[in-house]
């Protein structure tokens, strides 16, 4: 499956969310939409790329988008974390990796010199029709959440 390109409708998918929730992509039409897909809940750069998220929440919803993580972790461990950094957006499990690979974020990784298949962390944001705006990829956390932002502002 290839990701979704750059000004192409993003293919519909639903999928477990923290609040008791399924997140339907197709019901969120009229929104833009960010998702930002992230290795571990409660891990270092996790939590500091949810809590930039969150700081600038209010000003995401002041142009009508809606933001999700979405990394592997079970609902439990996201509400956890959802409740643990006050995160005002819910975070999607996607343990079976069907959204991950819908958007072709499973790639191999490296780490002690051992390969792995794991989640890069990365970004999409997809405005009110359901197409495919932008695109961060191998996101650097410092300032990621900012530069959403000011792409959500120039749809």
């Amino acid at each position: 499956m290839t990701a979704p390109a750059i000004g192409q409708p993003v293919q519909d998918f639903s999928a477990p969310a923290t609040s008791d929730s399924q997140v339907t992509l197709s019901e969120l039409k009229g929104k833009n939409v960010v998702f930002f897909f992230y290795p571990k809940d409660s891990t270092p750069g996790c939590t500091t790329e949810g809590q930039d998220f969150r700081d600038l929440y209010d000003e995401f919803q002041a142009l009508d988008t809606e933001i999700f993580g979405i990394s592997r972790d079970s609902l439990r461990s996201h509400e956890n974390f959802k409740t643990k950094q006050s995160f005002p957006f819910e975070l999607i499990s996607d343990k079976d990796e069907a959204v991950c690979q819908l958007f072709d974020v499973i790639k191999l990784k490296k780490m002690y010199g051992r390969e792995y298949m794991g989640l890069e962390r990365s970004t999409f944001l997809i405005d009110k029709e359901g197409v495919l705006r932008q695109e961060w990829r191998k996101v650097k956390v410092k300032g990621h959440a900012a530069e959403v932002l000011e792409a959500t502002k120039a749809l």
